[in-house]
């Protein structure tokens, strides 16, 4: 998986801190014009349309004048934006002729909704008149907006990577979701219940397994002990709402509610014991996660130890446990280390 900065020359940012910005909590700044320049061609290049005249379809993305970043003030992301996009589109008629026009949007900025967006087509000088024209104005015109829509997503996913970072007493706070996510609201009464997998019949045994993983975290202990039992930190690194009652007995849900349990032991900043399942799991099954964490200098060794996964789960729970912990915290926090 690409890291920031390595190899593709999209991902280099420009990023500035005051020198008392301690976990980037007062302020940082990533340019990432280059990288939305890239993004907005690779959106609106080869965008189709169809109709019983013909089709049309964007050929070119010869403007775009503006600039884009984004901004961690005390733990809150502001994002800015500001576009005048100009790209050309090839209509073909159902005989074969070909027609060129073009689309301008001015107003593509963090200030506008995509409805407000001004999409202006038009056909290029001395092009003669054909309905493809109509058809670029009403068909094509709203996929220019979802494509424009989608950048704004991009932005906001994407690109917070390593923007938000855990404060001095271990807070985080978490990204601010686009217009297209859905909000998610946890009830705290559900957590634990069974949602959607039947249960097994009385006495039937699951074959589980066990098997461990091993990851390195460039952080220290403490820190990454109140990444898994703050709830803040979580729903940061989860992207989702989520409720996390980080003590002993303390039960938690994340992902939607993909994901639930309880905290069986905790030793701060050493050890966590959970017990764990997926909602589509048989009801009422859980595993045991073991979470042992060793201080290696400038960095924090993390082991993690499951048993009693369903058997037939193994694969989704390893590839679950590296995605959507691993990887994310590193990505979200810039706890980034190798991988094992």
């Amino acid at each position: 998986m690409a890291k920031w900065g390595e190899g593709d020359p999209r991902w280099i940012v420009e990023e500035r801190a005051d020198a008392t910005n301690v976990n980037n909590w007062h302020w940082t700044e990533r340019d990432v014009t280059g990288w939305s320049t890239d993004k907005l061609k690779e959106l609106l290049l080869g965008l189709r349309v169809e109709g019983p005249e013909g089709s049309c379809e964007v050929t070119d993305v010869p403007k775009l004048d503006g600039e884009a970043s984004i901004n961690n003030r005390k733990g809150k992301l502001i994002y800015f934006y500001e576009w005048n996009v100009k790209a050309t589109w090839t209509g073909t008629s159902k005989t074969g002729i070909k027609y060129k026009g073009n689309i301008e949007v001015p107003n593509l900025s963090d200030e506008n909704d995509m409805d407000d967006l001004d999409i202006s087509v038009s056909l290029c000088k001395d092009e003669p008149n054909t309905t493809l024209t109509e058809l670029m104005k009403k068909e094509g015109a709203k996929k220019v907006r979802a494509a424009l829509g989608s950048y704004v997503d991009h932005l906001k996913s994407e690109f917070t990577q390593g923007m938000i970072l855990p404060t001095a007493n271990g807070v985080a706070s978490k990204p601010q979701p686009s217009q297209t996510q859905t909000k998610v609201k946890v009830d705290k009464t559900q957590i634990g219940s069974c949602v959607s997998a039947p249960s097994p019949s009385t006495g039937v045994k699951i074959p589980t397994c066990k098997f461990s993983l091993k990851e390195t975290f460039l952080t220290s202990p403490d820190e990454l002990y109140r990444t898994f039992i703050n709830q803040d930190m979580v729903q940061a690194f989860t992207h989702t709402a989520a409720v996390v009652d980080g003590d002993k007995g303390g039960k938690f849900q994340l992902l939607e509610g993909s994901v639930n349990g309880e905290f069986l032991e905790l030793v701060p900043d050493e050890k966590i014991v959970m017990k764990w399942r997926f909602k589509t799991w048989p009801c009422e099954h859980y595993a045991t996660i073991t979470l042992n964490m060793k201080d290696r200098g400038n960095e924090t060794e993390l082991k993690v130890e499951c048993k009693g996964v369903p058997t037939v789960e193994e694969d989704r729970t390893k590839e679950g446990w590296k995605r959507h912990y691993f990887e994310a915290i590193k990505q979200t926090f810039g706890f980034g280390a190798r991988l094992y």
